[in-house]
């Protein structure tokens, strides 16, 4: 089965072919970070316009690096949220209107199911079940994963994602937009003992995270000390976050039996995070998975495979129809997901 994935829920237009037979076979992605650096975060109406412009050279370059044609397509998955309902709007769109004109079907697939599901598409896939810790600029979230749509709720952030307050923080040391990148750099030149910064939650007895109050212990400090030592603020802020991720997660996995463990979106791409966590799940014989590093933030890629599960589950039953009508969910919660 040839499933073409387009992702534009937010800042990020990302477009790919997936086969079930061979693969991932081309993935193309534009990323609007410049022309949202201009503002200091993201302008949904600047990202809806930009993922119009993008959307149809991307498809054209995926088809041609695959050498693949539209006639090829047995389906199309479309990111249906949860994210920008404009930004999300035009990718939903274009992907009806084409799977109507093909005769083909097209799926809705939730963003973060993508994101949970990326580390599938490596050369060493985990096996089910396993927990999985997702964290990006707008979530985190600890999930005991049974299989496709088979999603427990552990845990959750309260206020902050640990996204935003890694690009919250890098605000509030002049490192601009997006500043989690910038922050995890500067971290590396930095004595992260300088500082001692508090582990929220840390000992709540749950697998709920809170990150706000570093975030404000982070802005007491830049107040008192000013950004003469920003590098090692940058560092206490970095252990203090990954600290609390980090022993939430293994928690999680010891309290549900799991001995795998899946980090994704975009915060799984601090190598800081990573090496923490493959050490202490080494040491407690938890296996850590991780998405390639171009999978980490959104992709066209993750789309395509999760929509290729779920339409593949489709083969035995009724597939989605092909026709014009859509919906999309700006919010949505993945625990609502059937399972295939």
């Amino acid at each position: 089965m040839l499933v073409l994935g387009v992702e534009s829920s937010c800042d990020e237009t990302g477009v790919a072919l997936y086969d079930s037979a061979q693969g991932l076979l081309a993935d193309a992605l534009y990323s609007q970070i410049a022309m949202h650096n201009e503002y200091g975060g993201v302008v949904p109406e600047l990202a809806s316009r930009d993922h119009i412009r993008r959307l149809l050279p991307l498809t054209r370059q995926v088809f041609e690096e695959s050498e693949r044609t539209l006639a090829d397509l047995d389906g199309i998955a479309f990111t249906q949220g949860p994210g920008l309902a404009g930004a999300l709007l035009v990718g939903a769109g274009m992907a009806r209107a084409l799977a109507f004109a093909l005769n083909i079907p097209a799926v809705g697939v939730h963003h973060l199911e993508g994101h949970m599901l990326s580390p599938l598409i490596s050369d060493t896939p985990p096996e089910f079940p396993f927990v999985a810790l997702l964290v990006s600029g707008g979530h985190t979230q600890l999930m005991l994963v049974s299989g496709v749509g088979r999603y427990t709720l552990l845990g959750e952030t309260m206020d902050d994602a640990a996204g935003e307050a890694f690009d919250k923080t890098a605000q509030l040391l002049g490192l601009g937009y997006p500043g989690g990148p910038a922050l995890s750099k500067l971290a590396a030149t930095g004595d992260a003992t300088r500082f001692t910064l508090p582990r929220p939650m840390l000992n709540s007895g749950d697998f709920d995270f809170s990150f706000s109050g570093l975030k404000t212990a982070v802005l007491t400090l830049v107040r008192k000390e000013g950004l003469d030592h920003a590098a090692d603020i940058a560092a206490a802020f970095q252990t203090a976050a990954v600290d609390v991720l980090v022993r939430k997660s293994l928690a999680a996995c010891k309290k549900s039996g799991a001995t795998r463990l899946v980090v994704a979106g975009g915060v799984g791409a601090n190598t800081h995070l990573r090496a923490q966590l493959t050490g202490e799940g080494l040491r407690r014989g938890i296996t850590v998975f991780y998405p390639r590093m171009e999978f980490c933030t959104d992709n066209g890629a993750m789309i395509a495979y999760a929509g290729a599960q779920r339409l593949a589950a489709c083969l035995s039953g009724t597939p989605p129809q092909p026709d014009l009508s859509f919906a999309i969910k700006p919010r949505w919660e993945l625990a609502s997901l059937e399972a295939v």
